[in-house]
């Protein structure tokens, strides 16, 4: 395990000779891996999805890794809304909901138009309150889309919105600082494209662009991704988790030696920890770029 940096100033993002620390292993399986880390920071913790087994753990320092609840619907993606409440992919029931404090769950979506989701992946919240997901696996016989989309969904629930439905397997998401700009990758191309967001909250598909591929000789794709507050976006590719300026430069590789990174998440009390999970283990990296806090208040406790 090591960073490899790329560049000249990689010593901004990182420094290269610390250890990168694994804090579990054994999670995931033939239905899924280890997924979806998201920090809580009141309560100063991190939840992950553990997609094999159907349950949600916990990591906290000084406990290590519990089981934080369970089933889960088998859910893959989390983030937290403006609230603090959990927000999950689930892959079972193929829909995204919404689980508050005392445990109720409220189905933010599970159909467009009439016709069943795919398989829900990934989630973010913009600053506004809207929701945005990916929905890869079509088209499958068991699936009821003929394609793979990247949905909005306003804040009060009431619409959902297709914003682009030309991914092979659209996977992460992640919006610049400014949220001017949104970053969508495509696990089956190795790639993440780049779109302009318009004011109300869709795409400007006209300024679809390539913003950098993740392909190389060893193993390695895009999944989840996230961004720190300078841009930088961190996402798994061939060999670790890529760092990539906002130029789409690759300028530092997190190589942890797992054969897959399947998300990344800023946590800790300055927001500087990078939590990863592969398909079987939990680990973290000190950085010296904090990320973009999430929402307050979401300790479940």
């Amino acid at each position: 395990m090591q960073i490899i940096p790329l560049s000249e100033d990689f010593s901004r993002i990182a420094d290269v000779n610390q250890d990168i620390e694994e804090l579990g292993k054994g999670y995931g399986g033939a239905i899924g891996p280890a997924e979806g880390p998201v920090w809580v920071k009141d309560g100063s913790y991190l939840l992950f999805s553990d997609i094999h087994n159907n349950r949600r753990m916990k990591w906290a320092s000084g406990d290590g890794v519990t089981i934080f609840q369970e089933p889960t619907g088998y859910a893959n993606g989390l983030t937290l809304d403006l609230k603090g409440r959990i927000l999950a992919c689930e892959h079972g029931p193929r829909r995204v909901t919404r689980q508050d404090k005392d445990g109720e769950i409220t189905v933010v979506a599970a159909s467009f138009r009439g016709t069943r989701l795919n398989r829900p992946n990934d989630i973010v919240v913009k600053s506004d309150g809207c929701l945005y997901f990916t929905d890869p696996g079509a088209p499958a016989p068991e699936l009821d889309m003929e394609y793979s989309g990247v949905y909005m969904v306003s804040r009060d629930l009431g619409t959902i919105t297709l914003l682009v439905r030309d991914f092979v397997t659209p996977n992460g998401l992640a919006f610049s600082p400014d949220e001017s700009i949104l970053y969508i990758n495509d696990t089956r191309r190795q790639h993440i494209r780049a779109f302009d967001v318009l004011p109300n909250g869709t795409l400007a598909l006209a300024s679809d662009r390539l913003f950098c591929d993740l392909s190389g000789d060893e193993p390695g794709v895009p999944d989840g991704m996230k961004v720190d507050s300078e841009g930088n976006l961190y996402c798994g590719g061939s060999g670790g988790i890529w760092v990539i300026n906002q130029a789409g430069d690759h300028v530092g590789t997190i190589s942890h030696g797992e054969p897959t990174t399947t998300n990344v998440a800023f946590g800790g009390d300055d927001w500087k920890t990078l939590f990863f999970t592969t398909w079987n283990t939990l680990g973290r990296v000190q950085l010296n770029i904090p990320g973009s806090p999430l929402p307050a208040g979401g300790d479940f406790d």
